[in-house]
Protein backbone atom coordinates (compact mmCIF):
# COMPACT_ATOMS: atom_id res chain seq x y z
CA UNK A 1 0.00 0.00 0.00
CA UNK A 2 2.76 2.42 0.75
CA UNK A 3 5.02 1.58 -2.53
CA UNK A 4 1.14 2.48 -4.24
CA UNK A 5 0.92 5.30 -2.63
CA UNK A 6 4.43 6.63 -3.54
CA UNK A 7 3.92 5.70 -7.20
CA UNK A 8 0.42 7.91 -6.94
CA UNK A 9 2.37 10.52 -5.61
CA UNK A 10 5.48 10.42 -7.88
CA UNK A 11 3.01 10.05 -11.01
CA UNK A 12 1.54 13.12 -10.57
CA UNK A 13 5.07 15.20 -10.14
CA UNK A 14 6.12 13.37 -13.03
CA UNK A 15 2.76 15.06 -15.39
CA UNK A 16 3.38 18.11 -14.28
CA UNK A 17 7.27 17.99 -14.92
CA UNK A 18 6.64 17.02 -18.43
CA UNK A 19 4.10 19.48 -19.21
CA UNK A 20 6.07 22.32 -19.91
CA UNK A 21 6.48 24.18 -23.02
CA UNK A 22 10.35 23.09 -22.77
CA UNK A 23 11.63 19.45 -21.84
CA UNK A 24 12.86 17.99 -19.20
CA UNK A 25 16.27 16.61 -20.07
CA UNK A 26 19.40 15.62 -18.23
CA UNK A 27 21.65 18.33 -16.43
CA UNK A 28 24.75 17.51 -19.27
CA UNK A 29 22.73 17.62 -22.04
CA UNK A 30 19.74 19.53 -21.95
CA UNK A 31 19.08 22.34 -25.12
CA UNK A 32 16.15 24.53 -24.93
CA UNK A 33 15.10 22.28 -22.29
CA UNK A 34 15.47 22.42 -18.23
CA UNK A 35 17.18 19.92 -15.63
CA UNK A 36 17.61 19.77 -12.06
CA UNK A 37 21.35 20.18 -11.29
CA UNK A 38 23.35 18.66 -8.38
CA UNK A 39 23.17 20.59 -5.38
CA UNK A 40 26.66 19.92 -4.80
CA UNK A 41 27.44 22.99 -7.37
CA UNK A 42 26.45 25.49 -5.04
CA UNK A 43 28.16 26.56 -2.56
CA UNK A 44 26.14 27.57 0.77
CA UNK A 45 27.18 28.85 4.54
CA UNK A 46 28.30 25.92 6.61
CA UNK A 47 28.05 25.27 10.34
CA UNK A 48 30.86 27.15 11.38
CA UNK A 49 30.18 30.08 8.71
CA UNK A 50 29.73 33.01 11.69
CA UNK A 51 33.13 31.75 12.95
CA UNK A 52 35.24 30.85 9.71
CA UNK A 53 33.34 32.14 6.87
CA UNK A 54 33.62 28.23 5.24
CA UNK A 55 31.37 27.44 2.59
CA UNK A 56 30.39 23.73 2.20
CA UNK A 57 28.63 22.01 -0.86
CA UNK A 58 24.59 22.68 -0.89
CA UNK A 59 23.84 19.31 -0.64
CA UNK A 60 20.45 17.73 -1.04
CA UNK A 61 17.55 20.12 -1.45
CA UNK A 62 14.44 20.43 0.82
CA UNK A 63 12.21 20.65 -2.02
CA UNK A 64 11.63 18.16 -5.03
CA UNK A 65 11.73 19.59 -8.56
CA UNK A 66 8.45 19.90 -9.67
CA UNK A 67 8.46 21.84 -13.30
CA UNK A 68 9.92 25.00 -15.55
CA UNK A 69 7.26 27.19 -17.04
CA UNK A 70 8.97 29.39 -20.26
CA UNK A 71 5.90 31.84 -21.27
CA UNK A 72 4.55 35.03 -22.63
CA UNK A 73 1.87 36.95 -22.18
CA UNK A 74 0.29 40.03 -23.21
CA UNK A 75 0.74 41.72 -20.10
CA UNK A 76 3.80 40.78 -16.46
CA UNK A 77 3.00 37.52 -16.15
CA UNK A 78 2.13 37.07 -12.03
CA UNK A 79 -0.13 35.29 -9.64
CA UNK A 80 0.26 32.28 -11.42
CA UNK A 81 -0.57 29.91 -8.66
CA UNK A 82 -3.89 32.20 -7.68
CA UNK A 83 -5.37 31.69 -11.04
CA UNK A 84 -7.33 28.33 -10.91
CA UNK A 85 -6.33 27.64 -14.47
CA UNK A 86 -3.05 27.92 -14.19
CA UNK A 87 -1.67 24.06 -15.12
CA UNK A 88 0.58 23.93 -11.55
CA UNK A 89 -2.39 24.93 -10.02
CA UNK A 90 -4.63 22.60 -11.29
CA UNK A 91 -2.52 19.76 -10.85
CA UNK A 92 -2.26 20.89 -7.24
CA UNK A 93 -5.88 21.06 -6.54
CA UNK A 94 -6.55 17.53 -8.42
CA UNK A 95 -3.91 16.14 -5.75
CA UNK A 96 -4.75 17.69 -3.00
CA UNK A 97 -8.85 16.47 -3.83
CA UNK A 98 -7.54 12.93 -3.73
CA UNK A 99 -6.99 13.08 -0.08
CA UNK A 100 -3.85 11.74 0.29
CA UNK A 101 -0.66 13.97 1.60
CA UNK A 102 -1.67 17.58 0.96
CA UNK A 103 1.64 18.68 -0.74
CA UNK A 104 3.07 22.37 -0.73
CA UNK A 105 4.25 24.15 -3.86
CA UNK A 106 6.53 26.43 -4.25
CA UNK A 107 7.05 28.71 -7.03
CA UNK A 108 9.59 31.38 -7.87
CA UNK A 109 8.40 33.27 -10.92
CA UNK A 110 11.26 35.93 -12.64
CA UNK A 111 9.58 38.09 -14.76
CA UNK A 112 11.76 39.05 -18.17
CA UNK A 113 11.80 42.93 -18.80
CA UNK A 114 11.19 42.73 -22.55
CA UNK A 115 8.49 43.71 -24.62
CA UNK A 116 7.36 40.34 -25.33
CA UNK A 117 6.64 39.86 -21.09
CA UNK A 118 8.44 36.19 -20.90
CA UNK A 119 8.28 34.66 -17.38
CA UNK A 120 10.91 31.37 -16.19
CA UNK A 121 8.83 30.09 -13.75
CA UNK A 122 10.81 27.07 -11.65
CA UNK A 123 7.99 24.96 -9.02
CA UNK A 124 9.27 22.94 -6.51
CA UNK A 125 7.09 21.05 -3.77
CA UNK A 126 7.10 19.35 -0.17
CA UNK A 127 5.21 16.28 0.37
CA UNK A 128 5.99 16.27 4.00
CA UNK A 129 4.46 18.87 7.02
CA UNK A 130 6.67 21.56 7.34
CA UNK A 131 8.34 21.56 11.01
CA UNK A 132 7.03 24.21 12.98
CA UNK A 133 9.94 26.67 13.80
CA UNK A 134 12.08 26.00 10.95
CA UNK A 135 13.23 28.70 8.75
CA UNK A 136 10.70 27.65 6.23
CA UNK A 137 8.13 28.17 8.71
CA UNK A 138 9.20 31.27 9.48
CA UNK A 139 9.26 32.70 6.36
CA UNK A 140 5.86 31.59 5.40
CA UNK A 141 4.48 32.73 8.54
CA UNK A 142 6.75 35.92 8.54
CA UNK A 143 6.19 39.36 6.73
CA UNK A 144 7.10 40.67 3.69
CA UNK A 145 10.58 42.49 5.08
CA UNK A 146 11.52 38.83 6.78
CA UNK A 147 11.25 37.53 3.41
CA UNK A 148 12.37 40.33 1.45
CA UNK A 149 15.81 40.05 3.91
CA UNK A 150 16.12 36.05 3.97
CA UNK A 151 15.36 34.98 0.58
CA UNK A 152 18.52 34.13 -1.54
CA UNK A 153 19.38 33.07 -4.63
CA UNK A 154 22.97 32.01 -5.98
CA UNK A 155 23.27 32.19 -10.12
CA UNK A 156 26.11 30.40 -11.66
CA UNK A 157 26.71 30.84 -15.55
CA UNK A 158 27.90 27.37 -16.63
CA UNK A 159 28.51 27.88 -19.99
CA UNK A 160 27.91 30.96 -22.09
CA UNK A 161 29.83 33.97 -23.69
CA UNK A 162 32.08 35.86 -22.05
CA UNK A 163 31.25 39.07 -21.75
CA UNK A 164 27.56 37.49 -19.90
CA UNK A 165 29.89 35.58 -17.42
CA UNK A 166 32.10 38.75 -16.53
CA UNK A 167 29.32 40.33 -15.53
CA UNK A 168 27.36 37.50 -14.06
CA UNK A 169 30.48 36.45 -11.88
CA UNK A 170 31.42 32.97 -11.16
CA UNK A 171 28.87 32.40 -8.65
CA UNK A 172 26.59 35.54 -8.26
CA UNK A 173 24.55 35.69 -4.17
CA UNK A 174 21.84 37.74 -4.23
CA UNK A 175 19.29 38.73 -1.75
CA UNK A 176 16.83 38.76 -3.45
CA UNK A 177 14.47 41.25 -1.98
CA UNK A 178 16.87 43.88 -1.76
CA UNK A 179 18.16 43.78 -5.20
CA UNK A 180 14.46 43.62 -6.86
CA UNK A 181 10.67 43.76 -5.99
CA UNK A 182 9.43 41.05 -4.95
CA UNK A 183 5.66 39.89 -4.38
CA UNK A 184 4.72 37.34 -2.22
CA UNK A 185 1.41 35.19 -3.27
CA UNK A 186 0.29 32.62 -0.39
CA UNK A 187 -2.38 30.21 -0.90
CA UNK A 188 -3.31 27.31 1.94
CA UNK A 189 -0.67 24.89 -0.30
CA UNK A 190 1.25 27.60 -2.41
CA UNK A 191 3.46 30.32 -2.16
CA UNK A 192 4.30 31.94 -5.30
CA UNK A 193 7.59 34.63 -5.42
CA UNK A 194 6.65 37.02 -8.58
CA UNK A 195 10.11 38.28 -8.59
CA UNK A 196 10.47 41.54 -11.04
CA UNK A 197 13.51 41.99 -12.53
CA UNK A 198 12.92 45.02 -14.52
CA UNK A 199 12.32 47.03 -11.24
CA UNK A 200 16.02 47.60 -11.05
CA UNK A 201 18.06 49.06 -13.29
CA UNK A 202 21.13 47.40 -12.13
CA UNK A 203 19.09 43.84 -12.75
CA UNK A 204 17.78 44.93 -16.02
CA UNK A 205 21.31 46.06 -17.50
CA UNK A 206 22.32 42.39 -16.39
CA UNK A 207 18.96 40.19 -17.80
CA UNK A 208 18.90 42.66 -21.01
CA UNK A 209 22.31 41.31 -22.19
CA UNK A 210 22.39 37.93 -21.43
CA UNK A 211 19.02 37.76 -22.98
CA UNK A 212 20.35 38.64 -26.20
CA UNK A 213 22.60 35.66 -25.46
CA UNK A 214 19.88 33.16 -24.29
CA UNK A 215 20.13 30.43 -26.91
CA UNK A 216 23.67 30.02 -25.93
CA UNK A 217 23.63 30.21 -22.13
CA UNK A 218 23.10 27.24 -19.25
CA UNK A 219 22.17 29.20 -15.99
CA UNK A 220 21.92 27.03 -12.47
CA UNK A 221 19.74 29.15 -10.07
CA UNK A 222 19.11 27.85 -6.54
CA UNK A 223 17.00 29.28 -4.10
CA UNK A 224 17.22 29.07 -0.17
CA UNK A 225 16.47 31.13 2.82
CA UNK A 226 19.74 32.82 4.44
CA UNK A 227 20.89 31.51 7.65
CA UNK A 228 22.05 34.50 9.68
CA UNK A 229 22.72 32.60 13.15
CA UNK A 230 24.77 29.69 14.16
CA UNK A 231 21.18 27.90 14.88
CA UNK A 232 20.14 28.23 11.49
CA UNK A 233 23.75 27.00 9.54
CA UNK A 234 24.32 25.50 7.65
CA UNK A 235 22.28 26.51 4.88
CA UNK A 236 20.03 24.59 2.62
CA UNK A 237 18.73 24.94 -0.50
CA UNK A 238 15.36 24.99 -0.94
CA UNK A 239 15.41 23.94 -4.96
CA UNK A 240 17.54 24.56 -7.62
CA UNK A 241 17.04 24.48 -11.63
CA UNK A 242 18.95 24.29 -14.53
CA UNK A 243 17.99 25.96 -18.07
CA UNK A 244 19.92 25.68 -21.24
CA UNK A 245 19.61 27.57 -24.49
CA UNK A 246 16.43 28.71 -24.14
CA UNK A 247 14.27 29.57 -27.67
CA UNK A 248 12.14 32.64 -27.45
CA UNK A 249 10.22 30.45 -29.48
CA UNK A 250 9.50 28.17 -27.32
CA UNK A 251 7.58 29.80 -25.04
CA UNK A 252 4.25 29.46 -24.57
CA UNK A 253 1.96 31.89 -24.76
CA UNK A 254 -0.77 32.12 -21.77
CA UNK A 255 -3.59 33.96 -21.63
CA UNK A 256 -5.19 34.27 -17.70
CA UNK A 257 -7.38 37.62 -17.89
CA UNK A 258 -10.14 35.68 -16.32
CA UNK A 259 -8.62 36.29 -12.67
CA UNK A 260 -6.12 39.13 -11.30
CA UNK A 261 -3.20 36.96 -12.39
CA UNK A 262 -1.05 39.85 -14.47
CA UNK A 263 -0.15 43.34 -14.61
CA UNK A 264 0.36 45.88 -16.96
CA UNK A 265 3.89 46.22 -17.99
CA UNK A 266 4.88 49.12 -20.09
CA UNK A 267 5.49 48.21 -23.68
CA UNK A 268 9.63 48.79 -23.61
CA UNK A 269 11.96 49.35 -21.22
CA UNK A 270 11.70 52.76 -19.38
CA UNK A 271 14.12 56.04 -20.17
CA UNK A 272 15.89 56.15 -17.30
CA UNK A 273 17.24 52.11 -17.72
CA UNK A 274 18.98 53.09 -21.21
CA UNK A 275 20.73 56.23 -19.52
CA UNK A 276 21.62 54.20 -16.96
CA UNK A 277 22.90 50.86 -18.76
CA UNK A 278 26.20 52.83 -19.36
CA UNK A 279 26.73 53.43 -15.71
CA UNK A 280 25.39 50.79 -13.90
CA UNK A 281 26.62 48.12 -16.58
CA UNK A 282 30.55 50.09 -15.50
CA UNK A 283 29.52 48.94 -12.39
CA UNK A 284 28.26 45.07 -12.61
CA UNK A 285 31.82 44.25 -14.28
CA UNK A 286 34.07 45.31 -11.36
CA UNK A 287 35.17 42.45 -9.28
CA UNK A 288 33.60 41.18 -5.83
CA UNK A 289 35.32 42.65 -2.92
CA UNK A 290 35.76 42.13 0.88
CA UNK A 291 32.92 40.35 2.97
CA UNK A 292 29.86 42.22 4.10
CA UNK A 293 26.92 41.10 6.53
CA UNK A 294 23.82 40.98 4.14
CA UNK A 295 22.24 42.66 7.23
CA UNK A 296 24.30 45.59 7.17
CA UNK A 297 23.80 49.07 5.70
CA UNK A 298 26.36 48.25 3.18
CA UNK A 299 24.38 45.30 1.96
CA UNK A 300 21.66 47.69 1.31
CA UNK A 301 23.19 50.22 -0.26
CA UNK A 302 24.95 47.35 -2.78
CA UNK A 303 21.46 45.94 -3.61
CA UNK A 304 21.44 43.00 -1.02
CA UNK A 305 24.45 41.36 -2.53
CA UNK A 306 26.00 38.85 -0.33
CA UNK A 307 30.09 39.63 -0.56
CA UNK A 308 30.42 35.83 0.78
CA UNK A 309 33.84 34.92 -0.52
CA UNK A 310 36.44 36.20 -3.14
CA UNK A 311 35.32 33.97 -5.56
CA UNK A 312 31.64 35.72 -5.49
CA UNK A 313 31.23 38.95 -7.64
CA UNK A 314 28.79 42.17 -7.14
CA UNK A 315 25.72 41.31 -9.56
CA UNK A 316 22.39 39.71 -9.52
Amino acid sequence: MANLEENQEQGWIERVKSEGSVPLLEPDHCPNGWASPSGDVFLVRGPEYLKTKAKIPGGDYLLKPLGFDWIKGPTKISELLNNTKSRVRRALDDEISKDRKKPFVWAFNLQVPSKENYSAVAYFVGMEPITEGSLMDQFLKGDDGFRNSRLKLIANIVKGPWIVRKAVGEQAICIIGRAVTCKYCLGENFIEVDIDIGSSVVANAIVHLAFGYITTLTVDLAFLIEGQTESELPERILGAIRFSELNTASARQVELHSEKSMENLPSSLPTRFWKSLGQGFSQLIKPGGQEIDSNSHAAHVNGGVDHESSADVDKL
